[in-house]
């Protein structure tokens, strides 16, 4: 079995790695490793926004048949960035933030959909949840057309945790519900904002719901439940630009 070239695994060569600041996609730790190697990899993932996820041994053997001592890593194809660090960027150019936000978006190809038609319609960031998110990986940067490439990719704790944040820098969150009774156009877009678009079956989650400042829905005459959330965004991201171009 050949070993994946976005991969490296071993102690020493995964810690290495951290410690230069490599950028990566996600890291398996083997269930039942303890002491201090997985204390400073804890430490060090925390550190670099990393996710850690404990799996069983047979996991790891299946991707790695070489001595892997417990660990592997998953390098990301590019360098995942911070809303901390893009945000102040973006207000002091003078531009009006367009940030979207995705909440439980777990499908690939919708992924690089969406960053595809974000990095189109002029939307200044991306942001992607350490849990429950697509992996941006090979076939999400052939989806998006290398837009994945283009647009800044951040990488928060949570969808909760980049809502926060957003408000309390002066951002306006609209969040997609279906149960809205506003629809996109009724509201205006052209002030620093960011949207929130949630998984299709389940949509937004409660929590960010209730924490969002907007709730809008696109108008439909069909009787399908919803749009392709890919669909939406690009929807909701037309409406944003074209207000924008209009002022």
């Amino acid at each position: 079995m050949a070993h994946d070239v976005s991969m490296i695994f071993g102690r020493h060569p995964v810690l290495e790695a951290l410690r230069a600041g490599h950028p990566f996609e996600k890291v398996f730790l083997q269930q039942g490793v303890r002491g201090p190697f997985e204390r400073e990899l804890r430490h060090i993932c925390r550190q670099r926004h990393v996710p850690l996820v404990v799996v069983p041994r047979q996991r790891i053997q299946k991707l790695v048949r070489a001595n892997h001592q417990g660990v592997v890593a998953f390098i990301a194809p590019i360098t995942y960035q911070r809303l901390e660090d893009i945000l102040p960027q973006v207000f002091e150019s003078g531009q009006p933030p367009l940030v979207v936000v995705l909440d439980g978006i777990t499908d690939v190809r919708n992924l690089g959909a969406i960053a595809r038609s974000a990095e189109l319609f002029g939307a200044h960031a991306l942001v992607v949840s350490m849990k429950n998110a697509a992996p941006l990986n090979a076939d999400a940067l052939k989806a998006s057309a290398g837009a994945l490439m283009r647009i800044p990719i951040c990488r928060e704790t949570s969808t909760l945790a980049a809502v926060t944040y957003l408000q309390m820098s002066g951002v306006r969150v609209l969040a997609t519900d279906l149960q809205s009774d506003q629809y996109i156009f009724e509201e205006t877009l052209t002030t620093p904002i960011a949207l929130v678009m949630g998984e299709e079956q389940r949509g937004v989650s409660s929590q960010v719901l209730a924490r969002a400042d907007t709730r809008i829905k696109i108008p439909q005459l069909g009787t399908t439940d919803s749009f392709n959330v890919s669909v939406a965004t690009g929807i909701v991201l037309y409406e944003a630009l074209r207000q924008r171009m209009k002022k």
